[in-house]
């Protein structure tokens, strides 16, 4: 019988880190976890009278859930968390601009003698029957009904080395990666760094644009269903993905070269090991057959991803087929409900 189990956490058991905190649960291998989540902003910002910089505290920002420490994960291991459901969990969303923080601004590390951007904010109608998120500029009448495509913007475990890292940062842990392909149906890998994983996400965006380009997406509290299983033995460098179509490699640095060539190393080894390719022999290949979504451009570090289309590897599954196994075990849950 799987295990599952709900956990809402309070105000003051959200965390702001990765790292450096004690787990909220201890959970077993293949346990299924249905999880609250805040938005970035702690569901403080409501309205477009808000503004981030009177209602948030830095560094209060972009709490997650957890952690979690999954039994039996160790060093050297691999987490697999397989993404079965993401849904609003409120009619309403939000997004803003940042006077120092975006990529079309000036910011901390790059200082301009020009005045940074103005404070908004913008609130989105979120109708989850319709499939639907509503855009209402706030400086005109144009308004526009965008698909809802949730996704967690925020996902890792604990880092090496007693670090602890703020949640806003990605790296290879995970952390604030911002990719929208972190979305229902993805099977995410982390290398686990610390016994137990320590695992923990948040940061829901109801959609976003690739690069997140203002900063922030359209964010929201989310309710996730998820199920964690541990890899023993196997070594995973930087996060993955998988769908049923395609393997993702991620990779988190600036500047953005460094993150591009992180997630395309990765991928391009990764293949090699599948396929047994010489990895010159993959290099050309992905280089032929492969995509490159971009995850943010805002962060402390930015975030690329490396995508390839499963058809074209023509190999074993990745990870003995822990994707397919996961999946199926989330969908027979979801539809017993």
């Amino acid at each position: 019988m799987t295990e599952v189990i709900g956990y809402r956490p309070t105000a003051d058991e959200l965390s702001y880190t990765f790292g450096g905190r004690e787990p909220v649960r201890r959970v077993k291998p293949g346990t299924i976890l249905e999880l609250y989540t805040e938005d970035c902003f702690g569901g403080r910002v409501r309205t477009v009278d808000d503004l981030p910089s009177q209602v948030c505290e830095f560094p209060y920002l972009n709490p997650v859930t957890g952690p979690f420490h999954i039994e039996g994960a160790e060093p050297g291991d691999t987490l697999a968390v397989h993404f079965a459901e993401i849904v609003p969990a409120r009619d309403w969303a939000v997004s803003s601009t940042f006077p120092h923080f975006g990529a079309l601004t000036t910011t901390h590390t790059t200082a301009m003698l020009h005045p940074p951007l103005d404070e908004v904010v913008w609130r989105y109608d979120v109708d989850v029957p319709a499939g639907l998120v509503r855009y209402h500029a706030r400086r005109g009448d144009f308004s526009m009904e965008l698909p809802l495509d949730p996704m967690h913007g925020t996902a890792g475990v604990a880092p090496a080395a007693f670090e602890s890292r703020m949640t806003i940062v990605p790296d290879a842990h995970g952390g604030n990666m911002d990719t929208p392909e972190l979305r229902a149906g993805v099977t995410a890998y982390f290398g686990v760094n610390v016994p137990g994983a320590l695992f923990a996400l948040g940061d829901g965006h109801c959609r976003q644009g690739e690069g997140e380009v203002c900063g922030t997406a359209v964010e929201s509290a989310m309710n996730t269903v998820l199920i964690v299983d541990v890899i023993k033995g196997a070594a995973t460098p930087t996060p993955r993905f998988e769908t049923d179509e395609a393997l993702m490699s991620a990779g988190s640095a600036r500047p953005l070269e460094d993150a591009y060539r992180m997630s395309q190393h990765d991928l391009v080894t990764w293949a090699a090991d599948l396929t047994g390719l010489d990895v010159l022999d993959a290099y050309q290949l992905i280089s032929q057959a492969g995509e490159a979504p971009v995850g943010n451009v805002c962060d402390p570090n930015y975030t690329m991803l490396a995508k390839v289309p499963k058809r074209y590897l023509g190999v074993a599954p990745a990870y003995e087929g822990v994707h397919s196994r996961l999946r199926t075990v989330a969908q027979n849950h979801l539809s017993s409900r």
